[in-house]
């Protein structure tokens, strides 16, 4: 009895100690810190990872459409909640090319890149996507990944990799040009802007960070490319004075129609601004409204038209001042020396009798007390010194819905990138991985990070397979990772001021090189017209229709759907007959002989609501084809489901037959067909008489039936050759 108490509360302690794992994965691993080495290789991996990741996070930022230091609050906090909370050991979670891109693509049309607006838009965006990706998990449904198929992801990936390098030509160039509607228009303006105006000091810094890169992963590739590309031309910026920036006073521009745009530009703002705020208290007065009377309610209605008015009024403002910011940052100035400094003229309306200077300037920033020019050499600039404040999205009812559809999809194309690295490591290490609490890990990481200032992460292919090479063995290594960003934010800061951003636009466009790869569309194709047809098409409309590039995943999705319908409305129909090394095989693709009484079919495919007709077509097709036909047995190993149309039209059918004299019998059916049948008295209407667990049975039975010695005139038979 004692025994058998002890038993119990051992087993009671392991289903305790599983519970507490479940909803803590780190305590799997925390125990194995205890070995020095494994703290150590961590320690190290964790450090190296954080080298790659502070340069790439930057410049993912800046390709999301944000400043270049959000990308290192996007790599403080959620690389460390992913490892503590996900399955993986050697994922390493951040900011990565595509999310960076689709972020973009949904938020540019909705604010100025880089505006408060636009920054908190990305973070509600980052926060959406953390809670789906978390209730997925929680509700165990990572499968409704499996909707993207690796066809479409396929031509996905190598569009968005083309979109996402093109997108910082302007970068490299050092040029600057109005967005249109698609990106190939927009990269068209780019070259011929950079045809014109290229900005020489820009792109030989490009050049000279793609030149370090590609450079060393040639001849060194140990060494950390990213990390000394950053570091050369950082320098170099700091050396040669690499950044232009002039700071001028309203007075110092010479054209009468500019200063009126910017007058235009400062009195939207001081309309704007008082309604966004008035907004945000209007969105409180309903949401307190709603709980306390109800959303029927008068008092709660008249809240909802207040606040919906000044949507309208705030929405409004909103899009003419990114029309007019748009306008000022699109043109181009050069300056001449005056008494007070210099005069900006616009360059292409310059007096008669000014001399100018060479440099053009463009637009970067206007307040109300002046102007600040740049011309070319950007640089990151001042990053805060301090680790990124908690605080909530700010949450707008109006974009909630807006957002849904970009939420689901970056969740689950983050999520398949993340899972699909993660599974080849696992393979690796052979350890267990759980694609469901991965999915929870990445979820808490987006939704935690959002209220640190971090965009939407996921799983980086790069910088994983940096962790597993570093020899990386736990979670602890993205720790490390997490408190090295920290240390950077609170110390290092200043070290990046004179980063350039065309270095950064060149490690987007070697990050992503990687990810153009023809190959696997080509193999699809080979493997299957539909999947080539729908990884061909995905690639196409992703590439024509950018920034949309969600419309082309649809598309993409909507396509292989409907091609796998088609396939399974149409599935391959065999007629069988005796092969020589006593097998029934197709007897189209090796010639053989049919029996004009007997015709054995094989159906590869289940038998459901969308192609019972062309089932009972192939049926009747035979019938028409054989006037002396008397069984048909159906080989029904390939018939996994039948649902209710199916059942239906299998029992009508073996009725059918009967009447006018004809015998349908199955061999090898499922147990799962069987039971359709019997619990819905099919079975009994049939006959359990006319279901056999082998072919030879069936066939065996028919030959009986037939009587005359049947057997050794039948192709079916072993003896029909010697008969001959």
């Amino acid at each position: 009895m004692q025994q058998k108490t002890m038993q119990q509360k051992t087993m009671q302690q392991k289903d305790k100690g599983h519970l507490l794992t479940s909803f803590f994965p780190f305590l799997h691993w925390l125990p194995e810190l205890k070995d020095p080495v494994t703290l150590k290789v961590d320690f190290v991996a964790g450090l190296t990872v954080a080298l790659v990741l502070i340069p790439q996070s930057m410049a993912y930022a800046q390709l999301a459409g944000l400043p270049p230091y959000y990308g290192l609050y996007a790599s403080f906090l959620p690389p460390m909640v992913a490892a503590l909370f996900g399955s993986s050991r050697q994922l390493a979670t951040g900011p990565v090319a595509v999310v960076s891109l689709m972020t973009a693509a949904a938020l540019e049309p909705l604010a100025a890149t880089g505006s408060p607006g636009y920054i908190a838009y990305a973070i509600l965006l980052a926060f959406m996507v953390g809670v789906f990706q978390f209730l997925l998990g929680v509700l165990r449904l990572g499968l409704l990944v499996n909707f993207l198929s690796h066809p479409v992801v396929l031509g996905f990936t190598n569009a968005a990799a083309i979109i996402i390098a093109t997108s910082q030509l302007s970068k490299i160039f050092g040029v600057t040009v109005e967005k249109a509607d698609y990106q190939y228009e927009t990269v068209w303006r780019v070259i011929l802007a950079a045809v014109d105006q290229i900005h020489w000091p820009t792109f030989f810094m490009a050049v000279l960070a793609f030149g370090i890169m590609a450079g060393l992963k040639k001849w060194s590739p140990r060494a950390p490319g990213v990390l000394i590309a950053v570091a050369v031309t950082t320098l170099l910026s700091w050396g040669v004075g690499f950044q232009q920036v002039q700071t001028t006073s309203h007075d110092q521009l010479a054209t009468d129609s500019v200063k009126s745009l910017i007058a235009d530009l400062l009195r939207l703002r001081d309309q704007h601004d008082p309604l966004a705020e008035q907004l945000v208290a209007a969105e409180k007065a309903l949401l307190v409204a709603e709980k306390a009377y109800g959303p029927d309610d008068n008092r709660t209605l008249a809240a909802l038209r207040k606040r919906d008015a000044l949507v309208h009024r705030v929405r409004g403002l909103a899009d003419s001042l990114k029309t007019e910011l748009k306008e000022l940052k699109s043109l181009h100035f050069v300056s001449a020396p005056a008494a007070n400094g210099s005069v900006f003229y616009l360059k292409h309306a310059v007096p008669e009798g000014v001399t100018t200077e060479e440099t053009v300037w463009q637009i970067e920033k206007i307040s109300k007390d002046g102007i600040v020019f740049h011309a070319g050499g950007k640089v990151v600039g001042t990053i805060p010194q301090t680790l990124p404040a908690f605080r909530l999205p700010r949450f707008d009812s109006n974009r909630l819905l807006e957002f849904m559809a970009t939420a689901v999809f970056i969740s689950l194309i983050g999520f398949m990138e993340a899972i699909s690295i993660a599974k080849a490591m696992a393979a690796r290490t052979r350890q267990r991985l759980d694609p469901n609490q991965e999915l929870i890990g990445q979820g808490l990481a987006n939704v935690v990070g959002s209220m640190f200032g971090s965009y939407a992460v996921s799983g980086s292919f790069s910088r994983s397979a940096v962790n597993i090479s570093a020899g990386a063995r736990t979670g602890f290594s993205s720790v490390v990772t997490s408190l090295v960003v920290a240390v950077t934010l609170l110390f290092l800061t200043p070290l990046l001021y004179h980063l350039p951003r065309a270095t950064l636009a060149a490690v987007i466009m070697m990050a992503v090189f990687g990810l153009i790869n023809i190959k696997p569309i080509i193999h699809a194709w080979r493997s299957h017209v539909h999947d080539g047809l729908a990884a061909v098409i995905t690639f196409v409309l992703t590439l024509v229709l950018a920034p949309h590039v969600e419309t082309g995943i649809i598309i993409g999705v909507l396509l292989s759907l409907a091609l796998f319908l088609y396939r399974s409305m149409k599935p391959r129909v065999a007629e069988l007959s005796l092969y020589r090394d006593g097998t029934y095989r197709d007897v189209s693709f090796n010639k053989l002989d049919t029996c004009d009484e007997i015709s054995l079919l094989r159906w590869d495919g289940s038998l459901y609501f969308a192609n019972v007709s062309y089932f009972e077509d192939q049926i009747l097709d035979r019938l028409s084809s054989k006037p002396k036909l008397k069984y048909i047995i159906i080989d029904a190993e390939g018939i996994n489901q039948l649902d209710a149309t199916g059942e239906e039209m299998v029992t009508n059918l073996v009725k059918q037959l009967r009447d006018s004299g004809v015998v349908m019998y199955f061999a090898r059916a499922k147990k799962q067909i069987l039971d359709t049948l019997r619990h819905t008295g099919s079975m009994e209407k049939i006959g359990e008489d006319y279901f056999f667990p082998r072919v030879k049975q069936a066939i065996d039975k028919a030959w009986q039936e037939l009587g005359e010695d049947h057997a050794r005139t039948c192709p079916l038979s072993p003896e029909y050759g010697r008969a001959g």
